[in-house]
């Protein structure tokens, strides 16, 4: 009996030692929208290593970690003939599980299991949604520089010269 004890304890010690790979997921789904839907969607690693290449609406499983003790870092890229391209940044985030191990004594969970299976890390949005600009909007709002040569301008534009010194 006394032996059967220490089987299950030993089993639990081992079982809890890595709370954050036992509780909860190593990558997540995540939702990508635009608005307009169709969109060109390209997601890439920390790494600049494409990991993802579709339209919106899109659901893609995206790891949390990237390596040994490192978070996840996605670039996604929106882009759609006609309008201004879209670049979201989207971060993994420290898993609050990850020091349920200080709580159960797993140095092995803490140090080796979670960081290395990058259960220490989760996604936080679980939604992108971008709403795409057009082109037209992007150009009539932002000042813009015109290189014009002075003989094919119109005699209300020369009018309207002013010399610079």
């Amino acid at each position: 009996m006394h032996l059967k004890l220490i089987a299950i304890a030993a089993c639990a010690a081992v079982t809890f030692s890595n709370c954050a790979t036992i509780v909860s997921k190593t990558s997540y789904p995540v939702g990508i929208d635009s608005d307009p839907v169709k969109a060109q969607v390209t997601i890439t690693d920390r790494k600049g290593k494409e990991v993802f290449k579709g339209g919106t609406p899109a659901t893609v499983h995206l790891k949390c970690g990237a390596g040994y003790f490192k978070r996840a870092i996605y670039t996604i890229v929106v882009e759609k003939e006609g309008f201004q391209k879209s670049t979201i940044t989207l971060n993994a985030n420290l898993n609050g599980w990850y020091f349920g191990n200080l709580l159960f004594g797993g140095v092995i969970g803490l140090l080796v299991v979670d960081p290395i299976s990058g259960a220490m890390y989760r996604m936080k949005n679980k939604d992108v949604r971008t709403t795409l600009v057009p082109i037209n909007e992007t150009s009539m709002n932002e000042p813009q520089l015109k290189i014009l040569d002075i003989n094919k301008i119109t005699p209300e534009m020369r009018a309207n010269l002013v010399p610079l010194n």
